[in-house]
């Protein structure tokens, strides 16, 4: 059974940083494009960052500058660098795999913004 667990996220305060990470149980990990994804309260769930298989990256344009997504395929995990941090980054962080039709989701971890 698949299992993609996120680490890293905690209460931190505006302009301060934190990096999650999601190990991934995935057989070929190499393969799947990576991403995190973030749902507030009230709110869609919406595209943070993805990663490709060659490296690739896309953000979305309300966190370009301030996160970076990285994967180490050796270690079969994606990590999301975010550096100042704004009270709006405030929610619920997955990490997804997604390859053909194949797609997997993690079980989230919260992040808080918050002075």
């Amino acid at each position: 059974q698949v299992q993609l667990v996120e680490s890293g996220g905690g209460l931190v305060q505006p302009g301060g940083s934190l990096r999650l990470s999601c190990a991934a149980s995935l057989s070929i990990f190499s393969i799947y494009t990576m991403g995190w994804y973030r749902q507030a309260p009230g709110k869609q769930r919406e595209l943070v960052a993805t990663i490709t298989t060659a490296g690739s990256t896309k953000y979305a344009d309300s966190v370009k500058g301030r996160f970076t997504i990285s994967r180490d395929n050796a270690k079969k995990t994606v990590y999301l660098q975010m550096n100042n941090l704004k009270p709006e980054d405030t929610a619920v962080y997955y990490c997804n795999a997604a390859w053909q039709r194949y797609e997997y989701w993690g079980q989230g971890t919260q992040v808080t913004v918050s002075s």
